[in-house]
């Protein structure tokens, strides 16, 4: 193109900074140029987009001169450097990783929900958690109608959501214990988290650890998905709590979601809320048994709502079931919905 933005990928070999790419060439962002930047090791290696290679090159401070848009995702500490380094060459981040989410000063945005948001921007936006971006789609529309008290999530998580090497685990934990060995003989190094004591196997398991634990004995996932929700929301009233588990499965989050609203809220309108509100796909016919499943929700860009039904015993009870990509509108494609936002509000300048 001969007009639009210059724009910057951070960790662009990661599985998140691929998929960005990805989403990059689905956008109506306009772009005249990408630049894709990773470690030293992968500097010199070329990645494809729009049908062109584009050599990937070394992250340096100066990476940023003449970028209007900084998209990363590779890991907190190498945010925490490299952000302000291009903030001040003029960019715009949209970070993925979790180092700014609960900055008061930087905007913490899933765009079907709070945009507004992002006028309060001073450079750095950051991009929700995957599980908190999902469920965030789900409850804005019955949150605008009715209001929310009270909600109680409970994750089954991808492994996508740990990166490459986790995957790997899953694999080759999966293949060996098809082919006889028994549990005790894998010999697992990542989940449920890298950093942590003890490792455990994932194939055919349920970790209900994901990151290190924290404060009160709940995960930095499930701190995540409560400090996230309410600032998002912003509603430090609101009840939240979490437990997030990692399963066995490739790519899709899903989470049970229980919620209770302010005020009644009838089934049959909660499900026309969901149709209609902006990246929610309704599907919830138990007659037929539709309902929203991690494997189809691979490679989509929406959110998928089903199972939603009223508490049995509480008045303004719900329960609903909530799936996604957790890669992508988990990540990148949240990312790119922010700059296509920003854009539309006029708040990047070139």
């Amino acid at each position: 193109m001969s007009t639009g933005y210059h724009v910057a990928v951070v960790g662009a070999t990661g599985a998140v900074g691929t998929k960005m790419i990805e989403m990059l060439e689905r956008t109506t962002l306009p772009i005249q140029t990408i630049r894709l930047l990773a470690s030293k090791r992968s500097a010199g290696k070329t990645l494809v987009f729009n049908n062109q290679p584009i050599v990937i090159e070394e992250l340096t401070p100066d990476s940023f001169e003449g970028i209007d848009i900084a998209l990363f995702s590779a890991g907190g500490g190498i945010s925490k450097v490299y952000a302000p380094e291009a903030v001040k060459r003029g960019a715009v981040v949209i970070d993925n990783t979790s180092h700014f989410r609960m900055d008061p000063e930087v905007p913490l945005v899933v765009p079907e929900v709070n945009a507004h948001a992002l006028a309060r921007h001073k450079g750095i936006i950051a991009n929700p958690n995957c599980s908190t971006i999902q469920m965030m789609v789900a409850l804005e529309p019955i949150r605008q109608k009715v209001g929310l008290k009270r909600l109680i999530v409970s994750t089954y998580q991808a492994v996508s959501g740990a990166g490459a090497k986790a995957l790997a685990e899953l694999a080759q934990e999966s293949a060996d214990l098809l082919a006889g060995k028994q549990p005790e003989e894998l010999n697992p190094e990542i989940l449920p988290a890298g950093s942590d004591k003890k490792h455990y196997p994932i194939a055919f398991n349920a970790l209900p650890q994901i990151d290190v634990f924290a404060e009160d004995d709940y995960t930095y996932e499930e701190w995540k998905m409560i400090n996230e929700t309410k600032k998002i929301m912003e509603d430090e009233t609101i009840q939240v709590a979490a437990t997030c588990v990692r399963i066995p499965v490739f790519s899709g989050h899903s989470e049970s979601v229980y919620i209770e609203t302010a005020d009644h809220a009838d089934v049959a309108a909660v499900k026309q809320w969901i149709s209609e509100a902006p990246g929610a796909v309704l599907q919830d016919d138990p007659s037929q048994q539709i309902y929203p499943q991690a494997l189809n929700s691979v490679g989509k860009t929406e959110t998928f709502v089903g199972r939603i039904r009223k508490d049995l015993d509480v008045a303004n009870g719900l329960h609903l079931w909530v799936v996604s990509d957790n890669l992508l509108k988990g990540a990148a494609w949240n990312s790119v919905q922010i700059a296509e936002t920003l854009h539309q509000q006029g708040l990047v300048h070139v």
